[in-house]
């Protein structure tokens, strides 16, 4: 069965905004959350090249230093989510679920069940088998890593979330192990299905599968125009 539906929710895309700047806002929305100020949201957003190191995460597994990276214009910070080290740029659908999962039973382990269970759906839309692998969390085409997951949950309200390789550039994930995972390969919707608007196709996939294995209505939500627009 689907989770309960909560009273109010939304989904809003911010386009390509700095990591930082964009975690700012997301703890922003965090907090509001946790006074009940706002309902259940999910943010879509793209961010430019940044290296995350989450609470689990080793130093070891980021393969360049601060300065390789800076030359190669990609920053790097130690974040509050689960999770080991991944990258995001540019092509790359990252989401940022805010929710509160005291009607869901604050069951974080099932939390992230369903968030994989979003991008399976999501992704056999235009018709890629992805899956599971037993011991990981992420999302999985064969032995390649499409969809990484790390998460934190504060009194039962949940924030950071997922990131989907789309349409972006697989080689900054050579800068790291990815997910602590030595050798492990990665993919992309693009690299699977060739070249194609996966960005908008995505972004609409992902929002209605979310609101189907969630059971959120989005009245807000606008499909994307051609391409992302810039943060207010």
């Amino acid at each position: 069965m689907p989770w309960a539906k909560p009273s109010t929710s939304e989904v809003v895309r911010w386009g390509l905004v700095p990591y930082g700047e964009a975690w700012a806002r997301q703890r922003a929305l965090f907090e509001a959350r946790l006074a009940g100020a706002i309902g259940d949201t999910l943010v879509l957003v793209e961010h430019p090249p940044t290296v995350t190191v989450g609470r689990s995460g080793h130093d070891g597994h980021v393969l360049l230093g601060e300065d390789a990276l800076h030359a190669r214009g990609a920053s790097l910070l130690h974040v509050d989510r689960g999770g080991d080290v991944t990258v995001h740029v540019p092509g790359q659908l990252v989401g940022y679920p805010i929710l509160d999962l005291a009607p869901r039973g604050n069951d974080l382990h099932r939390y992230l069940r369903d968030l994989e269970e979003v991008l399976i759906r999501a992704l056999a839309d235009p018709g890629i088998e992805a899956g599971r692998r037993a011991g990981r969390i992420g999302v999985w085409v064969g032995e390649a890593k499409i969809a990484a997951i790390g998460v934190k949950a504060r009194r039962g309200v949940t924030m950071h979330g997922f990131a989907l390789n789309v349409d972006n550039d697989l080689e900054p994930f050579r800068w790291i192990v990815p997910c602590g995972l030595s050798g492990a390969a990665v993919t992309s919707v693009a690299r699977l299905l060739g070249p194609g608007p996966w960005m908008e196709r995505a972004v609409i996939a992902v929002t209605h599968r979310f609101r189907q294995v969630f059971s959120v209505l989005a009245s807000s939500f606008q499909p994307p125009a051609s391409s992302p627009s810039p943060p207010s």
